[in-house]
């Protein structure tokens, strides 16, 4: 394949991770502030919210491994090794991250329900529900992928053998 086949999921990869990290960089950084104060001045509901953003920093760790595995994928296919184990390993290694994302906010959504119910929105649990959501496709879209490319890779090898 030629190099540049796959620079726009690159850029798509790139464009993904930019959102994220003004999140984590920007925002997040102001609404623990606030928390802090609220926690300091007795609020219990400061404690819940500084937990869920250490959740949420968490998080981008699995976040933007995924995405590294994502561009070595996107690398292994530029270089026409698609069907390799490399490529398998990066796919189990997205799973993983997915999954890993998914249960982290699943046992955070108690502390999206506190604070939902604290400032009247339930939309704030619907979002928690919405990550949790998206990981899982991305896992099982993964996993059906990996085992895919590791069904193709087997027969491929059979077929190298019998020539």
């Amino acid at each position: 394949m030629k190099r540049g086949s796959t620079l726009f999921l690159k850029i798509a990869v790139f464009v993904i991770g930019t959102p994220v990290l003004a999140l984590c960089v920007l925002l997040l950084p102001k609404i623990a502030y606030e928390a802090i104060h609220e926690a300091m001045n007795g609020a219990w509901l400061g404690y819940v919210i500084i937990g869920l953003l250490l959740l949420m920093y968490g998080t981008a760790i699995p976040f933007y491994l995924a995405l590294y595995q994502t561009l070595n994928l996107l690398s292994y296919i530029d270089k026409n090794e698609a069907f390799s184990e490399m490529s398998v390993r990066a796919l189990k290694k997205i799973k993983n991250y997915a999954v890993m994302i998914s249960f982290l906010y699943v046992a955070a959504l108690p502390g999206f329900y506190v604070i939902a119910e604290w400032d009247d929105a339930p939309g704030l649990i619907l979002i928690g529900m919405v990550i949790i959501g998206a990981s899982m496709v991305i896992a099982v879209f993964a996993a059906v992928l990996q085992r895919l490319l590791q069904e193709a890779i087997e027969i491929k090898s059979e077929n190298d053998l019998t020539v």
